[in-house]
């Protein structure tokens, strides 16, 4: 089955179909390097990430470019209040950046460029927009001509005419429409200076990311991604500029994903739920973070929450927890064993891939394709509490097969990376540092009930199973006598 894309462009889903035979080209906007990242920006990376890992794992060839400002007026204004270069600055927040993608688990782009490192790049395409008939030069500061690109507003369906009616803009004599953006700024005194032909100065965002796009992924593309913030101006501004240089079409498929707010709320410093990526890694796991973004589609807005997070590690734990049973049970069966596993269930478990697949061909939808692995996973439990003491071989082939299977697509996600068994044994391990029982306490409990059992006073053994259940310590009787373990 084709991949289908909801395309911002067109406003609908479209059967994907790379330009080039089985290789997609694909440029997502990156930081601005001048803070740390937040929660916003880690859903952006997870969103790509997954994506591009779907497009590899459906057989394509996918180079993959995710850029860096590494100038601009915020970098500028911060390096002047931190008495630093904005070179210093820059270098510093993107190295941060790369640690905090190391610890989320992403897969870094094919391609991570610099603004500063394309400068020469910038200024050609500043040129041919001037050659073209779409720019102009005004004392050292170049300007796009909004009026003469027919087609501004096409990405985000707006009117440029209703634009200016409605427009808030600072009137700049030097402009000769007030919608027009500048390609160039003449640097001031004191701020990091390039040469170009119309004087010392520096690119403006917007032309950053076509003039580097353009060099690694050529004039025309796949796909073009980012958040829906960047949709206007940055996105039309780039489509704009793109075509009016090249007079060719620019990305032929455009992704943004949803917003991400705290308690239904914008993220802000001002308001005190500004979270960045290393204070959430501080208390969760990052699979539990990537599991939370996943479980909502990507295009929808995303809330975070305490309660949400914790709803994602109960999740994760219960996978890990499937997982991590079926790894103790034997390879080999009794052949001459009935099964115990149930048709509906049997479907369930040997479908799972063509359901992942057909939920992520639809526009990603990770949160219906986790929801497929649930299926299987309640599957697999149900067969698992169902099997004799001489399990049939077919079974245990089943339940073996189906949690390799679940391992596999879930790591599309980043997700079940790390051993089910490790996974417990360290949660249970950091429980019960925190538990408010003692393992002494616990070992004389489960003596105490042992006695009582054998007395068959069970109003007392379970009383004492519902003590420990108070205390997340699980017991478990078997011929072999009674463990416990922490409750995740």
């Amino acid at each position: 089955m084709t991949v289908s894309i909801y395309n911002t462009k067109s406003g609908k889903k479209e059967v994907f179909s790379p330009l080039e035979k089985g290789h997609i080209k694909l440029y997502v906007c990156g930081i601005t390097a001048y803070d740390f990242c937040h929660i916003g920006h880690a859903r952006s990376t997870l969103v790509f990430d997954m994506i591009v890992n779907y497009l590899r794992y459906k057989g394509y060839k996918v180079t993959y470019v995710r850029n860096f400002t590494d100038i601009d007026d915020k970098i500028i204004k911060r390096a002047r209040e931190q008495h630093t270069t904005t070179e210093e600055l820059a270098n510093r927040f993107i190295d941060a950046f790369h640690e905090d993608m190391k610890s989320l688990g992403n897969t870094p782009p094919t391609l991570e460029p610099k603004a500063t490192e394309n400068i020469p790049e910038i200024i050609k395409m500043i040129e041919d927009l001037i050659a073209n008939g779409f720019a102009y030069a005004v004392d050292g500061d170049v300007y796009y001509k909004v009026a003469n690109f027919d087609e501004y507003g096409k990405l985000s369906r707006r009117n440029l005419d209703d634009m200016m009616a409605g427009a808030r803009i600072s009137i700049n004599e030097q402009k000769q429409n007030p919608m027009d953006f500048a390609l160039w700024k003449s640097s001031k005194p004191g701020e990091p200076v390039w040469d170009s032909p119309w004087g010392g100065g520096r690119p403006g965002w917007h032309i950053e990311c076509s003039a580097m796009s353009r060099k690694y992924l050529g004039d025309s593309f796949d796909i073009h991604g980012g958040g829906k913030d960047l949709i206007f101006p940055h996105h039309e501004n780039e489509i704009a500029q793109s075509e009016a240089a090249s007079g060719k079409p620019f990305a032929a498929t455009w992704i943004h994903h949803g917003f991400v707010t705290i308690k239904d709320e914008k993220m802000s410093k001002s308001l005190g739920n500004f979270l960045t990526i290393r204070e959430i890694l501080e208390k969760y796991p990052a699979e539990v973070l990537r599991f939370f973004v996943f479980s909502t589609h990507y295009r929808t807005p995303l809330d975070f929450s305490e309660t949400a997070m914790k709803d994602a590690e109960a999740g994760l734990d219960r996978l890990n927890t499937c997982l991590a049973e079926i790894s103790q049970l034997p390879k080999e069966g009794n052949p001459d064993q009935k099964s115990a596993a149930g048709k509906k269930n049997i479907t369930k478990i040997t479908s799972l891939t063509e359901r992942f697949v057909k939920a992520m061909d639809n526009d990603f939808n990770s949160a219906q394709a986790m929801g497929h692995i649930f299926d299987a996973v309640k599957a697999l439990n149900t067969i698992k509490q169902a099997l004799p003491a001489s399990p049939a071989e077919s079974d245990l082939t089943l339940l073996h097969s189906g949690a390799k299977t679940i391992r596999e697509l879930a790591a599309i996600m980043g997700l079940l990376k790390k051993d089910p068994l490790l996974y417990i044994k360290e949660k249970q391990d950091k429980i019960i540092s925190r538990l408010d029982i003692t393992e002494a306490e616990i070992d004389n409990l489960l003596q105490e009930r042992n006695k009582a059992r054998e007395q068959k006073n069970w109003a007392r053994a379970d009383e004492i199973r519902d003590q420990l259940l108070c205390h997340n310590v699980e017991i478990k009787d078997s011929s072999e006598g009674t463990t416990w373990q922490v409750k995740i």
